[in-house]
């Protein structure tokens, strides 16, 4: 039961140890993004030495990594709605700095996938702590910039990487030509080098306090009893099969129900990747793979969102069943889809298609990137909650902003033929879709309750993986190695996606205000005791 509402000061001074505890969620989210990112500066090297095409490295970076984050970033969710976050983010990055130092052992793409997968789990712990946390340090006032600023890790860890990768491959094979200790190649060594740290700052999170849940908003939630429990009940209701098993405890209609959509998501799996095989020059099945870990993804997440209806009817109405919430975290899933697909293509599309090297790209695109994703986050955000203060819809014009503006530099960084413009271009691109992020954040924790932050990040988290990063990069690889016009062409094609991304944008400009003054009146009347 929630207590009553306390009052409390909007105002009030924000402690200095809210803005010290910020500063290392900000390290955590940059080695997330430096771990997750430095594929694309290796993307060209672990092709020529594994021997596959650009649709399995969209695979690699993207869907292989992504449904495995969307599907245990539920789970983790609801731990982090009930457990300690401090102690869960510090097991996930625990988790993902050892699988990312294991990619640099592996000797096939099945090794390198396994252990992209384990990046995927591992990462799926930060972001849904990291909300809740700053949402319990920082008032509603200042949350949006708050997010902003943690959430900037994510550009400066993405530009850091470029850097970081190229100099480790090129040093390396420098100094190794025939292959280094233990028969290492320079992209393996670049694995090794970002993985390992991870380790020692995961001691560094296990120091910091966990603020009480809900306490800055006169909302002070008490400890759950049982923090494991929810968890394992979450897991068993999204990880398949064990979805047969939780569908059937709430009645024979609701398993019908799952089985149906089990074999329509399978047959739908099976039917792209007959309509995509073949049409490659992959020596792995990355099209066939990309379709099932897609189409067994999609299942789970629809078994998830069944199950929490009967289980949790307050928190599905305020984000499943609220069409402001969804189309906010959808009309951001088409900005993550186009903003995720330039990010990892970027890179190896200047060192193929425009002859920049390496050790260039670190220098003139990697960091370029950490800066204007930087700059775009932040001032998004700050701009969000200036808005936000004159316009009940303000958050959602900074969203809107960073989708449409962001698609013209987007058109001429992979159609020019200069590099300096591909550069100048891609910096534009990269900061002005980087400024939706914080206010698309801040729009979602704002229509859920205090209990609800880790879920509603989840859920958020769901549209920005299974939709941007897990069909983005692998659609502009797809077109890439069945077009005659490779990376450009490919890069192209995610733009289709604008149309929709501006029609959901333009519906939450219109749901949004009226949601966020009702989250308590309609959590009520869903039954929960508020």
């Amino acid at each position: 039961m929630q207590p009553e509402k306390a009052p409390v000061d909007p105002n009030a001074k924000v402690p200095s140890y809210s803005w010290y505890a910020l500063g290392v969620l900000v390290l955590v989210y940059v080695l997330n993004f430096i771990d997750r990112q430095i594929l694309s500066i290796l993307a060209n090297d672990i092709k020529a030495d594994l021997g596959v095409a650009d649709d399995y490295l969209g695979f690699l970076y993207g869907t292989a990594f992504a449904v495995f984050y969307a599907l245990f970033g539920i789970p983790l969710g609801k731990l982090a709605d009930s457990w300690k976050r401090v102690r869960l983010m510090a097991v996930g990055l625990t988790l993902w700095s050892a699988m990312t130092a294991l990619s640099g052992f592996a000797k096939n793409a099945g090794t390198l996938t396994a252990a992209r997968i384990g990046v995927g789990v591992g990462e799926a712990t930060a972001s849904p702590s990291a909300y809740s946390l700053i949402s319990d340090w920082f008032p509603a006032r200042l949350r949006a910039t708050a997010l902003a600023i943690y959430s900037s890790g994510l550009y400066i860890g993405g530009g850091i990487s470029i850097w970081i990768g190229a100099l480790v491959v090129e040093n390396w094979n420098a100094a190794y030509p025939d292959g280094g200790p233990l028969g290492l190649a320079g992209w393996q060594a670049a694995f090794l080098s970002v993985g390992i740290p991870g380790l020692l700052l995961a001691l560094w999170v296990m120091t910091l306090r966990e603020p009480v849940r809900g306490a800055i908003d006169g909302m002070p939630t008490p400890e759950n009893p049982h923090p494991f429990k929810g968890f394992v009940e979450e897991l068993l209701q999204v990880i398949p099969p064990f979805t047969l098993l939780g569908a059937a405890r709430r009645g024979m209609g609701a398993l019908a129900i799952n089985v149906v959509a089990a074999i329509g998501f399978g047959a739908l799996a099976m039917g792209l990747s007959r309509l995509t095989a073949g049409a490659t020059s992959s020596l792995v099945p990355g099209v066939a793979d990309q379709w099932l870990f897609l189409g067994v993804g999609y299942y789970a997440v629809f078994s998830w969102a069944v199950a929490l209806r009967s289980r949790d009817l307050p928190t599905f109405r305020l984000t499943w069943g609220s069409p402001a919430f969804m189309t906010v975290v959808l009309g951001y899933g088409t900005v993550a889809f186009m903003s995720y697909a330039a990010s990892y293509w970027g890179a190896p599309y200047a060192e193929r298609n425009l002859g920049a090297a390496k050790t260039e790209l670190g220098w003139l695109l990697g960091m370029p990137a950490a800066l204007a994703g930087f700059l775009g986050v932040i001032l998004g955000g700050r701009m969000a909650d200036f808005l936000l203060e004159r316009f009940p819809n303000g958050r959602v014009m900074v969203i809107l902003f960073g989708l449409v503006v962001s698609i013209p530099p987007v058109v001429v960084a992979y159609t020019t033929d200069s590099l300096p413009v591909f550069y100048i271009a891609s910096f534009l691109a990269q900061m002005i879709s980087a400024s939706a992020l914080g206010a698309a954040a801040a729009s979602s924790q704002a229509l859920v309750l205090p209990r609800m932050r880790g879920m509603a990040t989840a859920i958020f988290f769901l549209s920005t993986t299974l939709i941007g990063l897990g069909i983005g990069p692998f659609l502009a690889g797809y077109v890439s190695a069945v077009s005659e016009g490779g990376l450009s062409t490919g890069m192209l094609t995610t733009l289709s996606v604008a149309p929709i991304g501006l029609v959901m944008l333009l519906l939450a400009l219109k749901l949004v205000p009226a949601a966020g003054s009702s989250v308590v009146e309609r959590a009520r009347e869903a039954g929960e005791a508020v």
